[in-house]
């Protein structure tokens, strides 16, 4: 199993923190054995969730530029014609929305190959993440990717409730490849895309994705 940067140093020091909490307990404590095995098991399981939390598998990307991507794995939460105001003044676009639960991977992938033209991080609330107003009053980053013939997509993670740090490794005027890693939001959250109207777009509400698997739209 690959283990994401993120979580390397935040597992190491749980792992030493367990093991000298396990050690100390037999060692040092007159614990009856049987909870002894009973607080090992729970240590245990607490590492595997955080194990498996970043956890970083490698995925074989077919690159195609008429299609957009799903960014992140979780499950499309909305599928809506909405206004976006921060890039596009209020213009009308197609928000699909992924959201992403404490299970799932959460390495954020590029959903189209393109150039960075916009990046912000903005500071804000820790709404839970199905929250209508997450989107713009959350802690977030927005990045617009420019493709062929002037298309836009703007791509919005969300922090959550329970995520309170998003990593964005991209900025703009950066060239970027459909697929690669482009960020990470810890503790689950909720990643949207604003598409154009004339997407087609193929993934139905409810529907589970896969991060730069499962195809979200296509461009006409």
């Amino acid at each position: 199993m690959n283990i994401h940067k993120e979580g390397r140093a935040l597992l190491a020091v749980l792992f030493s923190i367990l093991l000298g909490l396990n050690l100390g307990l037999f060692f040092l404590l007159n614990i009856p054995s049987p909870w002894i095995g009973i607080i090992g098991a729970v240590s245990l399981i607490l590492f595997l969730f955080f194990l498996q939390f970043f956890r970083n598998p490698s995925r074989k990307i077919e690159i195609n530029e008429k299609q957009i991507l799903a960014p992140a794995d979780g499950k499309v939460v909305v599928i809506e014609k909405t206004t976006e105001d921060e890039y596009f003044k209020g213009k009308e676009r197609i928000q699909v929305s992924i959201f992403m639960s404490p299970i799932n991977v959460h390495v954020n992938r590029n959903p189209v190959t393109g150039l960075i033209k916009y990046f912000r991080y903005h500071e804000g609330k820790y709404l839970v993440a199905w929250h209508p107003k997450s989107s713009t009053e959350n802690e977030r980053t927005t990045l617009v990717y420019e493709i062929h013939k002037g298309v836009e997509i703007l791509i919005r993670q969300i922090a959550g409730a329970a995520a309170r740090r998003i990593k964005c490794y991209v900025k703009e005027n950066q060239s970027v490849i459909q697929g690669k890693e482009f960020g990470f939001i810890k503790f689950g959250s909720r990643v949207d895309l604003f598409l154009p109207l004339d997407a087609v777009v193929k993934v139905e509400i409810g529907q589970v994705t896969q991060g730069g698997q499962t195809l979200i739209a296509e461009l006409a």
